[in-house]
């Protein structure tokens, strides 16, 4: 069948269009006349009887803008027998209409109206098809036009359209009418049985057809992008807490999925619209208190046995089980935070006994079986993992004596029914599935109380994950990710996760991301992408360091030696790259305890660096250090600790006068203490090097000839904030357009930190929802955001769970609240000293005022406006402190949902705020 596309464009000098349909062709469009572009392909009707395709702009620059997904698809199975002409517009990703075509809107707030289904015309010659994504329950588009077949624009009798894969369509036979016609969309109220309306703007038009329209011939498609119909600005609210911090009377200790129904009875109650969760995946690596970090899965597919109901999966058949576990679990309900490792201990003991009676019923489920099938690609792989991380005692799969590379062919071998550890297994299968129905159940249940549900997205793996054993090419596990130092991580952040290889995912079409969207969406209809600044680019870390500190943006344009000298600044290898060591240094550092420190752990530079030390290359790295550190013997008893040190070794020596983590910290901070780190690849001849972040605040800068210093200052702001930004933004447009045409979830960007020039705009270009915080301004300068000044396509909130709630951080900064209470809120005198719930409930309705479409506050925050419900201490309500990498994740609601829901006066009061906001 030979296919005419006609792209209705008006280009500008140098652009270009291309169309790429699913049966691989790639068509370059022509350039027809002023108003269109054109292009045709021969498609075979019988191998694709509904074919998709996109167009693809390409500027002047070589930048190319892909349309929004998903692809369009041609009725190629219709009975005709071509030739087809079809007349689109290009829909560009950021196109404000476009995130009302997402899950939430389209499956959720605005389900389309089927009930006035028209029937299809024994003939066709045309199909009109529009989006409409904002309809009232009752409304359905409709079309009128000139000539018999479209009513001759008779408002009393127009043509409705039927609702048909994200598109309003009509089927219209027009053979005896005279071309070209002018038509409108429109829109018909149902109930009232009453035309409301046209769009906006002028008559759309039907040109004679360029194939000929002969019954059983051609077909003409119009695919008329969206109606042009007044937009009133959609905004709503939501709550984000962790599953695990939920509480309820029959709570085992944590939040599990089951308690998510009640949250949203509540949550509707009160006219929210969204539930947000943190990432919800097994973490489950070490079998330790450690595993509590949410954002460290084992796979990225697998959910986390912590949030299964063992009573639920029991049922009244197996309920006895249970009974010898009724005193732990009140117990452990009780307690104000987790204690992970009690409940995962405990639960873990009852899914084996729930296993081993289930177990002949679950294998032949049917139910199971299909989940088993569409599941099979991350399902077996994990089980296998997770049976190998317990026989072996570690997830650290390198160190496994069998299996430490992944063989698909072995793999199968080791999972077989006939293996007599089989249940050690199948444990794994029965869990999964027992946690998909039960968030799959809760899912269901939030979206019937009319509510969206919103998941979180890690920008990393875990480095012992069952993802990096199955496919360690995807990734870079020669490094960390991290993030560079700020005002909550003065040393940065390591998240110790391998980095991506964005190369090999790029070549089979991120097949991974792509199948994790897919799994993400059985159960979210909307994700927060942790860290989009990881797409641009991400903070690298050696292996060999400890701390953020000493990582660099990857990828990045490096700085060379020739721009030192070309600057009048010199190059000195040993000075700006090696750490800078002086007596002074290690006197203000270690006190008395320097020369001992400088004996250990240090030798002379070499010459040309008089005055200065450089570490011996036992301890030339954080990793070596931590280790040596580590490894000591058992310090001495405090009681007679110093005699005892005296005939120890010289570092028990130094620690019976130093703190551990004092002379930790010093040996880290010089070894940080650099102006630029070495960056060039093994193998390369050609240095390259990278600056160490805030140079200016370190000794090294601090001592270079002050003639130098403004000089090296340039090429570190260039460096930083000049020279990437295009290149930063070029990587992101290899990688998010692709991601985000993949999924109908709404995406939320979380653009924190050092955000690069360029950020802003390709969230705006693909439709990605900006996150905007009042403490985080973004604007250079700025003390503080204002969320009436947030962009409609945003998400305002006034914490997360990386920082203290709005009590919390009341307490932190006396001079910088007082400063917040006068500039932002408008009062005169002294701030109070603590977040009084008058104070509390004034910044929950500002970011209710906001223009953003969403509000979403940790429920902390909202509690925090009742003196009474609220916590005492609100030091207790913080989830996570980031620049501490080993932070237990326990933080607990101290009431349960159930009393929530009883609290009649406080709900009341809420719901009139929310109600008064509009949103």
């Amino acid at each position: 069948m030979k296919i005419h596309f006609f792209l209705r464009y008006t280009t500008q000098f140098g652009q270009s269009f291309s169309l790429s349909l699913s049966d691989g062709q790639q068509v370059a469009l022509e350039y027809l006349n002023d108003e269109f572009w054109h292009g045709s392909a021969e498609a075979d009707p019988i191998a694709h009887p509904q074919l998709g395709y996109f167009y693809s702009l390409q500027d002047r620059s070589g930048h190319v803008q892909l349309e929004s997904g998903p692809n369009r698809l041609l009725p190629l199975d219709a009975g005709k027998t071509g030739p087809l002409a079809v007349f689109d517009y290009f829909n560009p990703m950021g196109a404000l209409e476009n995130t009302f075509t997402t899950q939430p809107f389209q499956d959720i707030f605005f389900r389309p109206n089927t009930s006035a289904a028209r029937k299809t015309p024994g003939r066709y010659t045309h199909i009109l098809r529009v989006k409409a994504p904002l309809l009232g329950a009752d409304e359905v588009p409709c079309v009128l036009g000139h000539g018999l077949a479209l009513r001759n624009w008779d408002t009393a009798a127009p043509l409705l359209l039927n609702a048909r894969e994200g598109w309003w369509e009509i089927q219209l036979n027009l053979s005896e009418e005279n071309f070209p016609l002018g038509y409108k969309y429109g829109i018909w109220n149902q109930r009232s049985q009453r035309f409301a309306g046209f769009e906006d703007g002028g008559n759309r038009t039907l040109y004679t057809p360029p194939v000929s329209l002969q019954p059983g011939e051609g077909l003409v498609l119009h695919h008329d992008n969206f109606a042009r119909l007044p937009f009133q600005p959609w905004r709503g609210a939501g709550v984000a807490i962790p599953v695990f911090s939920l509480r309820s009377a029959q709570s085992f200790g944590v939040g599990e999925f089951t308690d998510l129904p009640a949250l949203a009875d509540w949550a509707q109650g009160i006219g929210l619209k969204l539930i947000q969760l943190l990432p919800v995946n097994d973490t489950s690596a070490t079998g330790s208190w450690t595993d509590s970090y949410p954002y460290a899965a084992i796979s990225a597919f697998a959910l986390h046995p912590l949030y299964l109901n063992v009573a639920e999966v029991a049922g009244a058949a197996q309920a006895a089980l249970l009974e010898p576990y009724a005193a732990v679990r009140d117990s452990l309900n009780g307690q104000d935070a987790v204690d992970y490792e009690a409940v995962m201990q405990h639960k873990w003991a009852i899914i084996r006994q729930l296993y081993a009676a289930q177990k002949a019923d679950f294998l032949r489920n049917s139910d199971f079986i299909q989940y088993f099938t569409h599941n099979k690609h991350w399902l077996v792989p994990y089980a296998a993992f997770c049976y190998l991380r317990d026989k072996n005692g570690t997830s650290e799969f390198h160190r496994w004596p069998a299996h430490a590379l992944y063989h698909e062919k072995e793999i199968e071998k080791l999972v077989s029914p006939k293996a007599a550890y089989y249940d050690e297994v199948a444990v794994h299968y029965f869990v999964q599935w027992h946690l998909h129905r039960q968030l799959k159940a809760a899912a269901d249940y939030i979206h019937d109380r009319g509510l969206a549900l919103k998941g979180d997205i890690p920008i990393g793996i875990y480095r012992h994950s069952c993802d990096a054993w199955t496919a360690p090419e995807l990734y870079d596990m020669n490094s960390q990710a991290g993030a560079p130092p700020d005002d909550f991580a003065v040393n940065g952040q390591n998240w110790g996760f391998p980095t991506y290889n964005w190369a090999r995912m790029k070549a089979d079409g991120f097949a991974w991301w792509r199948q994790r969207f897919q799994q993400m969406s059985l159960y979210f209809d909307a994700f927060r992408i942790d860290h989009i600044l990881g797409f641009f680019r991400i903070w690298s870390i050696p292996l060999d360091a400890v701390q953020g500190i000493l990582g660099y943006f990857v990828p990045a344009l490096p700085v060379r030696e020739q721009e030192f000298h070309e600057a009048g600044a010199g190059f000195s290898y040993e000075r700006l790259c090696q750490p800078f060591v002086t007596e002074t240094l290690l006197l203000e550092l270690f006190s008395a305890q320097a020369g001992p420190v400088c004996d250990l752990f240090f030798e002379h530079a070499p010459e040309g660096s008089p005055g200065q030390y450089r570490f011996l290359p036992a301890f030339d790295s954080q990793q070596k250090i931590a280790a040596y550190l580590a490894a000591r013997p058992a310090p001495a008893a405090a009681k007679g600790k110093k005699k005892a040190a005296a005939a120890g070794s010289p570092l028990e020596a130094i620690l019976a006068e130093l703190e551990l983590e004092t002379l930790q910290n010093g040996l880290f901070a010089l070894l940080a203490n650099v102006i630029l780190l070495d960056t060039t690849p093994a193998g390369e001849r050609d240095k390259q090097y990278a600056f160490r972040f805030g140079i200016e605040q370190t000794s090294s800068y601090q001592h270079l000839p002050e003639a130098v210093k403004p000089k090296i200052q340039a090429l570190y702001v260039d460096y930083f904030y000049r020279r990437q930004d295009e290149f930063w933004q070029q990587e992101a447009f290899e990688k998010l357009p692709a991601l985000k045409r993949s999924t109908k979830m709404l995406i939320c960007g979380e653009d924190l930190g050092m955000v690069p020039h360029c950020v802003p705009n390709v969230m705006e270009e693909l439709g990605i929802l900006s996150l905007e915080i009042q403490r985080m301004p973004k604007k250079s300068g700025a003390a503080f955001f204002h969320p009436k000044d947030a962009p409609y396509l945003s998400v305002v909130t006034p914490s997360t769970h990386d920082m203290s709630t709005l009590r919390g951080w009341w307490e932190e900064d006396r001079h910088l609240i007082q400063r917040f209470f006068q500039e932002v809120l408008g009062y005169e005198g002294s701030a109070p000293y603590f977040c009084e719930p008058w104070v509390n409930r004034l910044l929950v309705e500002q970011h209710l005022q906001s223009p953003a479409m969403w509000a979403i506050f940790q429920l902390q925050d909202l509690l925090g406006m009742d003196g009474a419900l609220r916590r005492e201490n609100p030091d207790e309500e913080r989830i996570n402190v980031p620049a501490n990498p080993k932070h237990y994740w326990r933080y607990r609601m101290h009431l349960t949902i159930e009393a929530l829901q009883q609290a009649g006066r406080y709900n009341a009061g809420l719901r009139d705020m929310v109600s008064a906001s509009g949103r």
